[in-house]
């Protein structure tokens, strides 16, 4: 009787398995593609053969990281919009938002992962429908955070190979300089043309593609992360702030806070960096006009200059941001918008010449049948 049970037990333990991993290699194939759209709110400037910055706010949900095909076609159509407005030209370098390639961990998932309500429940989805992978991050996470340190860690392979290949092939198709956004991956470094992984503490970097679709130089580090991603991603605070030559001019990355600091933009400035992509993130539906605290973000924020007291989150990107630029005649900040489950978004790009703000004059304004302050955006400036 005993042999017969355990024959059974066996044989049902068994069937458990084969089901969960054919349940697992199945993947989403939705076809729902969201809002394709983008409005030209910043057009700063007069044409000319300086070329220009162009910041793509985004509004991305996860739905548009179900496949590769479907990002690269809702990015696409917001560059052939501006290339329709004649904003597209060889010397256009084309910004895009913080953390715009971390969610690459989303291509190839679950249904069950898409519909999700929260971002918890998506991140179970993750663990749950990869197990190896999952296993695999487990063993090589680095952060006090471990579970956001493994989540994020699972897919870099892919996602660094996917990152490359979305945002290399747009800056090739469109024929364009294009700063990446961001992505968090575990120590990440250029070698031979292809963007790679190793095997230490995550980090958030941006990457500057060329024409050509290859990187040009390597990852740039973000060195002050956002207060609430410490447990997980490492602070690159001793990595150099890069400047590449482009068409345009020589360029500089500061992902995020890093362009808050006076010593970033002094290093900048010795560095000869003509013009500044701020890849940005403010996470949070509303906190954009939520009241600034300082003590949320690194020690050195309580010394910032900011002027009059109170003031809002939005107050003080504005303030900060690109406001210390001394040689670099331009730049540009561009957040990323969407809503990621139960994860929202706030932040509204603008551009920098020579030191005086240009924001969007309306930033209620959106697309006929979107909410106020939603809705992709193109902010232009000719240099």
């Amino acid at each position: 009787m005993r042999k017969v049970l355990g024959t059974f037990i066996t044989v049902v333990l068994a069937i458990l398995l084969v089901s969960y991993a054919l349940w697992t290699s199945k993947r989403h194939a939705g076809h729902y593609l969201t809002d394709l759209r983008i409005q030209l709110v910043i057009n700063d400037g007069q044409p000319g053969e300086r070329g220009n910055l162009l910041g793509i706010q985004p509004e991305l949900f996860p739905s548009d990281y179900s496949s590769l095909k479907r990002l690269h076609r809702k990015l696409a159509a917001y560059l052939d919009q501006a290339r329709e407005r004649g904003l597209l030209n060889d010397k256009t370098i084309v910004v895009l938002p913080e953390h715009i390639g971390t969610w690459l961990l989303a291509v190839d998932e679950k249904s069950q992962f898409y519909q999700a309500t929260t971002i918890e429940e998506a991140m179970n989805w993750l663990s749950f429908s990869n197990p190896l992978l999952f296993l695999d991050a487990l063993f090589h996470t680095r952060g006090e955070s471990w579970l956001d340190d493994v989540h994020l860690r699972m897919k870099s392979r892919s996602m660094a190979r996917d990152y490359q290949t979305v945002f290399g092939g747009l800056a090739k198709e469109f024929g364009v300089t294009l700063v990446a956004g961001s992505i968090v991956l575990p120590n990440p470094k250029v070698q031979d043309g292809q963007l790679l992984i190793g095997t230490g503490a995550l980090y958030n970097s941006s990457l500057v593609f060329g024409r050509d679709g290859l990187p040009m130089g390597q990852p740039q580090r973000q060195l002050f992360p956002n207060w609430y991603q410490r447990g997980y991603i490492r602070a690159g605070k001793k990595a150099p702030l890069h400047v590449v030559e482009t068409p345009a001019g020589r360029l500089a990355t500061l992902i995020g806070s890093d362009s808050w600091y006076q010593d970033n933009y002094t290093r900048l400035n010795e560095s000869g960096a003509e013009l500044i992509a701020v890849p940005a993130f403010v996470a949070g539906t509303g906190s954009w006009s939520q009241p600034w605290r300082d003590d949320k973000h690194e020690a050195l924020a309580a010394h910032l200059q900011l002027g009059a007291q109170p003031l809002s989150e939005g107050d003080a990107w504005r303030r900060l941001t690109l406001a210390p630029m001394t040689r670099a005649k331009a730049g540009i900040s561009v957040f990323m918008r969407g809503q990621f489950w139960d994860q929202g978004s706030a932040g509204h790009s603008f551009a920098s010449r020579g030191g005086q703000s240009i924001a969007e004059q309306s930033v209620s304004a959106a697309p006929k049948g979107a909410k106020p302050g939603h809705g992709a955006r193109l902010i232009n400036l000719w240099l």
